[in-house]
This record gives C-alpha cells, sequence and structure tokens, in this order.
C-alpha cells in the first residue's frame, strides 16, 4: 500500500497542492491502492509535499515519485504515445510546472487579498511575536523568485501565453492527446483546477474562464477524479467577481 503525504482539502478544491494533486491523480490513474495523511514539508526528505512511502522507499518531489511508480510497477503514463508525443508530454508538464505555476503562485501569495484568505493561514502555528516577520519573508522569497519581479500586468501576459499554448494543443480533445489522459494531463490539471477554483480572485482566473475548452477539460478531469468532490465551477465562471 502506498502512503500519499500531501496538504488536503482546501481553497476549494479536494487538494490544496497542485503538485500533490497531480500525484494523486497519477496514482489514480495507474489503479494502485494508497491512502492520504496529512503532512507538513519539513516532514518530507526534500522539504515539500508531495512525497510517498512505498515498499519501505521514502520518494518525494512529484516528478520522481512519477518514476518511481513507473519503474516499480509497471506503470507507462504516456502509453500509446510516440516519441515526438512524449517529447511534447514533457515540454506541457515544465511549462505549466515550472513556468506558468509560478504565476499562479505570484496571484496568491503577493496579492494581499488572496494571501490573508489562503496562504497566510499556513503560518497560523507560528507564535503571535514573530508570524508577521514570517510571512514578510516568504512574501519577500516569492518576489525574489523571477516571475515576482515583474509588474502585475507582465505577470498576466506571461500567464495567458501559456494558457493559450495548452488551449491550443488541447482544441477540441477530450485529454491532451487523444481520447486517454497521459501523465501530462495530471500537471495540466491540476494548474488548471487551482487557477479556476472559485475561492481565490485575480486577472488569471478571470483570463483563463474565457478559455472554454480548458474549462470543460478542468470538469470533465474533476468529475473523472475526484468524482465525490462538489466542483460547481460552471455557476462561478458567470458569477460576478470582487473587484
Amino acid at each position: 500500500m502506498i502512503t500519499l503525504y500531501g496538504c488536503g482539502e482546501g481553497f476549494g478544491l479536494p487538494e490544496i497542492s497542485p503538485y500533490v494533486t497531480k500525484t494523486e491523480v497519477q496514482l489514480k490513474m495507474a489503479g494502485l491502492p494508497y491512502v492520504k495523511v496529512l503532512a507538513r514539508p519539513d516532514e518530507s526528505p526534500k522539504g515539500q509535499v508531495p512525497f510517498i512511502d512505498a515498499k519501505g522507499a521514502r520518494i518525494a518531489d512529484s516528478t520522481f515519485i512519477r518514476g518511481y511508480v513507473e519503474r516499480t510497477y509497471g506503470v507507462d503514463f504516456d502509453e500509446g504515445l510516440d516519441p515526438a508525443q512524449r517529447a511534447q508530454a514533457w515540454a506541457i508538464e515544465r511549462m505549466m510546472e515550472n513556468h506558468f505555476g509560478w504565476t499562479l503562485c505570484v496571484e496568491r501569495w503577493l496579492d494581499p487579498e488572496n494571501f490573508a484568505k489562503g496562504p497566510a493561514n499556513f503560518f497560523e502555528g507560528a507564535p503571535e511575536g514573530v508570524r508577521e516577520a514570517v510571512l514578510d519573508e516568504v512574501r519577500r522569497n516569492v518576489r525574489a523568485v523571477g516571475i515576482g519581479r515583474h509588474t502585475d500586468l507582465e505577470v498576466v501576459a506571461l500567464a495567458v501565453r501559456s494558457l493559450a499554448a495548452v488551449s491550443a494543443i488541447l482544441a477540441d480533445k477530450p485529454f491532451l492527446f487523444g481520447r486517454q489522459p497521459c501523465g501530462a494531463d495530471a500537471t495540466v490539471f491540476a494548474m488548471l483546477a487551482g487557477t479556476l477554483t472559485p475561492f481565490f480572485n485575480g486577472e488569471i482566473r478571470r483570463r483563463a474562464e474565457g478559455f472554454g475548452n480548458l474549462v470543460a477539460y478542468v470538469d470533465r478531469l474533476m468529475a473523472r477524479f475526484y468524482p465525490e468532490f462538489e466542483w460547481d465551477l460552471e455557476s462561478s465562471v458567470h458569477a460576478p467577481m470582487a473587484a
């Protein structure tokens, strides 16, 4: 039995962290039994979630977890894809995780309203006397990342370019490369769900809602992999948002 360590439900999502969501969806895709346990990042070998325990091994980082699962359990998440499609899938994952994901981070961590009702709650356990200093420090760290140095409009422009690229690749297909989901679908779904959740406001979310095929894609994967979760994106897309 695999133990998956993550953050748990929150922010209008079945799992707060898109990286944990990616791993959880891949475990579901593989049909592997697992239990999910809440954990803090400092409990991980790499100081981040997700991480797993499996067959006596502890593996951290969603990309390395995927590699372990494929090697250990004989799973090929890209089964049916030709070499060019496998390369495209890798490029899509890197764009969404290592570039688009940071625009999402900026919108959550550097927007005061989003930060106050979201990520700031991660630090409720910090002593009251140092909590504000801790919050300031983590926000400075986000700003120190390349994308965090850009203006709001520049960050949105970068995010929209990635959204448009994924929308063009998906087109009218049910999944990125056809009728069956591949490993990259888990990543793209996780990032897009985190963007579209009604819990947070922001220009990136507004722009994402304009890509109808991406909204339908998230609805479709949410229904497939989290059928028990109440995901009512349709009503929130048409509802007015706070300024």
